[in-house]
């Protein structure tokens, strides 16, 4: 194939420019105009594709905005030791994840006065939280920006460490001020509001009476409307797997 330099190619642009096929260059060429390709592109590296058809790509596509669509079956495998983050999911169906791991976050506190606590559950930094109740006890569970989609569930887990020295017959909730008396629901754009969680046998969800155990609590938030938001269209369960301790099992 004969080549020929950027310099070459001004030189010969006396109207639209047309390179013959096999025609390569071999030095950073700059076209102002619209550039229209008929046959097969065929390149070492892209760093930037903003738009093109289909990609077969020898190192890999990095997309800086907007997105990819992808119609057929998606492969992504060898991310072992990087990250692969997709975020502003429509929906997926049919997928088959393995060895996920589900982040785990530090709830955020915010003091309520006389020893109590918000704590908040960000559904943009996961939905596995914990809690150490070293830090406050509950007033107010918050949960916040979950997505708003017609009749779905989004599920909250809070792990509470307890303290490492509790007041005999006490604990940190009450069943009248248990988890779940107090939620503050404030869904992905839409403005919070205060409601009390449905539990089992209208009871609440209090934590352990002892001393460094670990509480699990489950909260969901099942949103049945249509739109962004009449509050009667939330409901939240709470449930809860409490006294975590170490043990022995016998035979």
């Amino acid at each position: 194939m004969s080549q020929i330099n950027v310099d070459t190619i001004k030189s010969r642009v006396g109207g639209a420019p047309s390179l013959a096929q096999g025609v390569i260059v071999g030095a950073a060429a700059t076209f102002s105009g619209n550039v229209s390709i008929a046959g097969t592109i065929t390149y070492d590296d892209v760093t930037n594709i903003d738009s093109v058809g289909v990609i077969t790509a020898r190192s890999g596509i990095d997309v800086t905005a907007g997105g990819i669509n992808a119609v057929g079956v998606v492969t992504a495998t060898n991310f072992v030791g990087t990250a692969l983050s997709i975020s502003g999911i429509g929906t997926i169906s049919d997928l088959n994840v393995k060895a996920a791991v589900e982040t785990v976050s530090v709830g955020s506190t915010y003091d309520l006065g006389g020893g109590k606590v918000i704590v908040e559950c960000d559904a943009t930094n996961g939905t596995v939280f914990t809690h150490d109740l070293a830090n406050g006890i509950v007033g107010i569970v918050s949960l916040r920006n979950f997505p708003v989609r017609g009749n779905s569930v989004t599920t909250y887990s809070i792990i509470f460490n307890q303290l490492s020295s509790i007041p005999v017959g006490s604990g940190n909730t009450t069943p009248a001020t248990g988890i779940g008396t107090n939620i503050t629901l404030t869904p992905s754009g839409v403005a919070g509001f205060t409601t009390s969680a449905r539990v089992a046998t209208a009871s609440t969800v209090t934590l352990s009476t002892t001393a460094s155990d670990d509480d699990i609590v489950t909260l969901a938030v099942h949103y049945n409307g249509s739109g962004t938001g009449d509050v009667g269209n939330y409901k939240v369960y709470a449930t809860g797997n409490t006294g975590y301790r170490f043990g022995t099992i016998g035979f």
